[in-house]
């Protein structure tokens, strides 16, 4: 982590922002990712949870410049993610304030049955996009999906292992926002193979 103290115009304002992008979350990548005309403010913001016009006080403009490199950094490391081989053999994540330790296994076949198919729609739309933008012969070239994607794939894939609930399309849409708790790190390995 990085992390600074600004002076602002109404004081000091402490500033911390991933270094690492173990550090970082996939909800927060998710955040990045999903405005790519986002200003250096706002991806600060989302990183260290500070909002922008907070940010917006400090006097000196020149400190946001060791967080620059950082984001910098942070996004050019995340394209080796999908690639990885090295997929967490287990993950953390919060289940109504408890945390729940759930065993990634080999097969990453999705079930029950209603899961595999919503994860199945969820990647058939995701190529359909990509043969849309890059035509039916060079999509596989190009194909990079979207950390969304990658969301509600693990999402349909954890719920029932992590809650111990019965399938239900709609709660594992909503499992989701837990989902984007889990580093990026993590997360990403994991759906790409099943991307």
């Amino acid at each position: 982590m990085i992390e600074k103290i600004l002076i602002t115009t109404h004081g000091k304002l402490r500033v911390k922002i991933p270094s690492q992008l173990n550090e970082v979350s996939l909800g927060q990548m998710m955040a990045l990712q999903d405005n790519p005309q986002l200003s250096d403010l706002d991806a600060i913001s989302i990183l260290s949870g500070v909002p922008v016009s907070d940010l917006q006080t400090v006097r000196n403009a020149g400190d946001f410049m060791a967080f620059a490199d950082a984001v910098l950094s942070l996004s050019q490391q995340i394209r080796h993610l999908y690639n990885s081989d090295e997929i967490p053999k287990k993950i953390t994540v919060d289940v109504d304030k408890k945390l729940v330790t759930v065993n990634v296994i080999n097969n990453l076949s999705v079930e029950p049955a209603g899961a595999f198919m919503a994860a199945r729609d969820v990647i058939a739309d995701e190529i359909a996009e990509h043969i849309k933008i890059y035509g039916e012969e060079n999509w596989k070239d190009y194909f990079n999906p979207s950390l969304t994607a990658c969301c509600k794939v693990l999402a349909y894939y954890f719920y029932c292992r992590a809650t111990g609930n019965k399938y239900d399309e709609y709660a594992a849409a909503t499992f989701a926002e837990t989902i984007k708790q889990l580093r990026v790190t993590e997360a990403l390995p994991i759906a790409g193979k099943f991307l």
